[in-house]
């Protein structure tokens, strides 16, 4: 397993609950709310030294300049990650391995970058393949998010007591690994270790899967409203609530579905045999294994 040269950050190789990541000049490529709030939470808690914001808006760069959330800003890669100790790609899933190839000219030996995305198989394999000798890669993935984005959505305490995945591999440097370990727990996060295609495959079923029915059943009660005007109308708390995440960004998420295709597809599968079940035994008037099917998915949500 390679080392990590000395003297660019302090950490506690054991890592604990007290332990402090310190990290003198750290590159945020996509200043949003993941990156904004996690740059605010680290900056707050005098964790992060100078911090660069890499981004292709001017005027959110601007704006994360005015908040705190950042120093200065530059929307060329190179420049911004030159001389970095940390780096956190923060982009759409689909862009985050172009900006890595983009980045890694310029980052300096014992640097550590890592990234923030939904998606890890992919990333995680082209990312590895990428770093020089003496730089390091490790994927991870904060349970953590509202439908909102842009640096004006982010919050110092977005991760915390929230779950942070790290998909560290053969090839991740312990060193590193515990470093970004650590960086989380100091966000608020609790950590949790898992494989790239159990990554995957849980967040499909909890978090890929729920986008994609509610932008389904946004879409079906809108056919709905063009036969019934005014449908949509009628929406009360609990279809606001259900449908909350399809105000979610669209482009973020069809970069995650795209990237998690075949997981997505496995899980959908099993949701639509789930739908076909409920329709079948409505259709036969079964309304007693009808109650069955919903006091089982009752007892499974009361239990979360």
């Amino acid at each position: 397993m390679p080392k990590l040269s000395e003297g660019h950050f302090r950490i506690s190789m054991t890592a604990t609950a007290q332990e402090k990541p310190y990290f003198s000049k750290v590159t945020v490529i996509g200043v949003g709310l993941i990156g904004g709030s996690l740059a605010l939470k680290m900056k707050a808690n005098g964790l992060w030294g100078t911090v660069v914001g890499v981004g292709r808006s001017k005027a959110n760069l601007e704006k994360a300049v005015e908040l705190g959330v950042i120093d200065s800003f530059t929307h060329d890669v190179s420049e911004g990650v030159r001389g970095a100790d940390l780096v956190i790609i923060a982009v759409p899933v689909r862009t985050t391995i172009p900006v890595l190839k983009d980045a890694v000219p310029a980052l300096k030996i014992g640097a550590i970058v890592t990234d923030v995305g939904s998606v890890k198989g992919g990333i995680v394999d082209e990312a590895e393949k990428l770093m020089p000798e003496g730089v390091f890669f490790v994927g991870a993935h904060p349970i953590a998010g509202t439908e909102y984005s842009g640096v004006e959505a982010a919050f110092a305490t977005l991760f915390e007591g929230r779950r942070c995945i790290l998909t560290p591999t053969g090839k991740t440097s312990r060193e590193a690994f515990e470093a970004v370990g650590a960086l989380w727990r100091a966000a608020g996060s609790k950590l949790v270790e898992m494989d790239t295609a159990a990554h995957d495959k849980v967040l499909a079923s909890v978090s890929h899967l729920p986008h994609m029915i509610a932008y389904s059943l946004v879409n079906s009660v809108a056919d709905v409203d063009g036969e019934i005007d005014g449908v949509l109308g009628f929406s009360a708390g609990g279809f606001k609530d259900f449908t909350r995440i399809a105000s979610s960004s669209p482009a973020m998420w069809l970069d995650i579905c795209a990237m998690n295709r075949d997981a997505l597809l496995d899980v959908i599968k099993v949701f639509e045999s789930r739908v076909t079940r409920l329709k079948t035994l409505l259709q036969a008037e079964d309304y007693t294994a009808l109650m069955e099917e919903f006091e089982r998915a009752k007892r499974v949500r009361d239990s979360i």
